[in-house]
């Protein structure tokens, strides 16, 4: 099996479009985190929102890349994150590279930008957890 892969601007759009996916579902995470706790602006409220954010976009990476490798985003452009081998994702590998995907955007999106610098123009986190994006080709 021969697998093609994206450009960076596809994936670069996809990226584009999977946040505003993202921002309907922390819309809908917060509204129900504000809904239990009623006083969420409290100091000590602020630590325990964000990690309830990161774990709610954890759960929505991980269950895609680990259910057939595609979120709603890289559906509608046509690319699946694979495994260098080009197998489906266990819950590890996925989660390793969300993890690492996180502390490169964190660092002022390096991890995306390294795709402009890369031999095969991947992302740090996919060159790092061991994954690829391909192109589904219809």
């Amino acid at each position: 099996m021969t697998l093609i892969f994206p450009g960076f601007w596809r994936r670069f759009v996809s990226l584009l479009y999977e946040f505003l996916i993202l921002l309907a579902v922390i819309f809908i995470a917060s509204f129900i985190f504000h809904l239990i706790f009623r006083d969420a602006n409290s100091f000590y409220f602020i630590p325990l929102y964000q990690f309830y954010l990161l774990i709610i976009m954890g759960y929505y990476f991980i269950w895609f890349w680990t259910h057939g490798g595609q979120t709603l985003a890289m559906q509608t452009w046509k690319i699946r994150v694979v495994t260098v081998d080009g197998n489906t994702l266990d819950k590890r590998k996925a989660i390793t590279r969300y993890l690492i995907a996180v502390i490169g955007i964190m660092l002022f999106g390096i991890g995306i930008l390294w795709a402009l610098i890369d031999r095969d123009h991947q992302f740090l986190h996919d060159r790092l957890a061991g994954t690829r994006i391909i192109r589904i080709e219809n």
